[in-house]
């Protein structure tokens, strides 16, 4: 993990400049089915974001770049104005992209749902990601005063990244810790102790094992669906499916995630206090460009050059955009 940049201005809502930002720790494990991810509840729609309404509930993030990347976040008017942030007609689909045309810094949007939540069912239907050297999107939550409430990264990864990478941060003393020999889950642990600090914020990561939870894989499968199950009784759970293997009932807005298989993470309440690490969480979806996480892994990525120089011309960011279907929570 790469340290947070400081800069809590009081200006930006609910702890919005707390940020994602993860190195890679190598160790794997076995992983023991004790746990009940989730019961068979079918949830029911709360709040659906999509098309037009996107924009009128969430906020455009302008403040300095906390991880430290090489961009000028772009407000509502200069975003739409440029065509970094518009709602596609032909399919309703909402794009948020880098400007690929400017000079250094970069211009690209940042954005921070109007809402909060305690709990939920969040999903993510993307038909496409930001890929490419030097690009870091990421999919999140975070809480007010971070790290005390804690944040939850969905979608996450730098460069050439070849899978999704999920990480929990908590801030208080209770404990917040994947106990492999306790849960049940596809992914690959990165770290288990989820305590972060703005000088040691690695979290308790898991990488996904589907080439398709990320990148050019996910965008080769025609994008998908990333799912978080916030279970404040059973603990956090994480889905990526590629399009073809979207659940029907998720299409059908019922979804039941019981019936969705082992999850690709899962972070047990039984060795994480969830109440009391994560509340009041807004959603966040950003892309920076290099900062401090592309930047270290830049030369193990297999990139030419270096982070500044392939920043240097803006035209290598012209697949850096999100084009995102809609996203959903549920109670």
């Amino acid at each position: 993990m790469y340290p947070l940049f400081v800069v809590l201005l009081a200006a930006v809502p609910l702890g919005t400049l707390a940020g994602a930002h993860r190195a890679s720790v190598k160790s794997r494990h076995r992983h023991i089915s004790r746990t009940q991810v989730s019961t068979n509840k079918t949830y029911l729609l709360e709040d659906f974001y999509q098309a037009d309404d996107f924009f009128d509930q969430w906020s455009f993030f302008t403040g300095s770049d906390p991880t430290g990347g090489n961009v000028a976040y772009q407000d509502m008017q200069n975003a739409m104005s440029k065509g970094l942030a518009y709602v596609d007609d032909c399919d309703n689909s909402t794009v948020l992209a880098v400007d690929s045309t400017s000079t250094v810094p970069l211009s690209p949007v940042r954005i921070t749902s109007n809402k909060n939540y305690s709990s939920g069912l969040f999903i993510l239907d993307a038909a496409a990601m930001p890929v490419g050297c030097g690009t870091w999107p990421s999919f999140w939550t975070v809480g007010p005063n971070w790290p005390m409430a804690g944040e939850i990264d969905i979608v996450e990864g730098v460069n050439n990244q070849a899978t999704n990478q999920m990480t929990l941060h908590s801030g208080t003393n209770v404990a917040c810790t994947i106990d492999t020999a306790l849960e049940s889950f596809a992914g690959h642990v990165l770290g288990t102790n989820c305590y972060s600090t703005p000088t040691a914020d690695a979290g308790c990561g898991i990488s996904d094992t589907d080439t398709r939870s990320f990148g050019y894989g996910f965008n080769g499968a025609q994008g998908g669906v990333f799912a978080l199950l916030w279970d404040q009784s059973a603990g956090m759970s994480m889905w990526n499916f590629p399009r073809a293997d979207i659940p029907a009932d998720i299409t059908a807005k019922a979804p039941t995630p019981a019936t969705w298989g082992t999850p690709a993470g899962f972070w047990s309440s039984q060795t994480c206090d969830i109440s009391t690490n994560f509340y009041e969480h807004v959603m966040v979806i950003d892309t920076t460009v290099c900062g401090n996480w592309a930047t270290s892994a830049y030369a193990s990525s297999g990139c030419p050059g270096t982070c500044s120089s392939m920043v240097a011309n803006a035209t290598n960011f012209a697949d850096a955009k999100w084009v995102i279907n809609y996203i959903a929570v549920y109670q």
